[in-house]
């Protein structure tokens, strides 16, 4: 693909969203959750680990904790067991009490609808804040960053950062304010039925003519 200026990226991206929206009409976060505070728990554990597993596991999970102030009862030794198979398990064990433990102090138990007060919780960055912020709350504070998200900016051409901070800042530039949380979902399921790390299926895909294969 030729050098293109930024007003042209950016309209290239908006035909990627338009075809992925077209592509996923469905498309929304996997993980299980009902609760914002479910879906905070499940995305701190889902760090370097599949959605399927973390599902598997909450669960269990979530019939024992239902409140912040259940996280904080619970012995570590057993919540460390009940998180056991998501890997790294007795940091994220530690991360979720501790997160907890603020939830109660701070936000009568409550998951709070900011970034700033997300972020300052244990074991919450930006990602995970966005995750809350944006399929819980509606709010558009960012965009997930995750690895899908990673390879495929890359791959499209959308940015040629490598921390997730940089890119985020490179696709917020070239997505609309109210796709910010969907392009996420459209570009995680991509990532997962089509554009795999190891073997993408180029051939038939609905962004091969949007793509210049960058890596691939």
């Amino acid at each position: 693909m030729p050098r293109e200026s930024a007003a042209d990226r950016t309209k290239r991206t908006q035909a990627i969203c338009t075809s992925l929206a077209a592509t996923y009409p469905d498309a929304h976060c996997e993980l299980d959750y009902t609760t914002p505070l479910e879906l905070l728990v499940a995305t701190i554990l889902s760090a370097q680990c599949t959605d399927k597993r973390v599902n598997i596991v909450t669960k269990d999970l979530f019939r024992v904790c239902k409140t912040a102030a259940d996280y904080v009862a619970l012995p570590i030794e057993q919540l460390e067991d009940l998180v056991k198979t998501t890997g790294f398990f007795r940091n994220k064990a530690k991360n979720i009490k501790a997160c907890c433990t603020s939830l109660v102090a701070q936000h009568g138990g409550e998951v709070p609808p900011e970034m700033d007060a997300l972020t300052a919780l244990a074991g919450v960055g930006r990602k995970t804040a966005n995750v809350v912020l944006g399929n819980v709350f509606g709010i558009n504070e960012g965009v997930v960053v995750d690895t899908h998200v990673t390879r495929l900016s890359t791959r499209l051409g959308l940015t040629k950062e490598t921390t997730a901070e940089k890119i985020e800042e490179d696709l917020i530039k070239l997505i609309p304010r109210g796709q910010w949380a969907l392009f996420s979902h459209w570009i995680i399921w991509h990532g997962r039925r089509r554009c795999s790390a190891r073997k993408p299926l180029c051939e038939g895909c609905e962004i091969a003519e949007l793509c210049p294969r960058i890596g691939v």
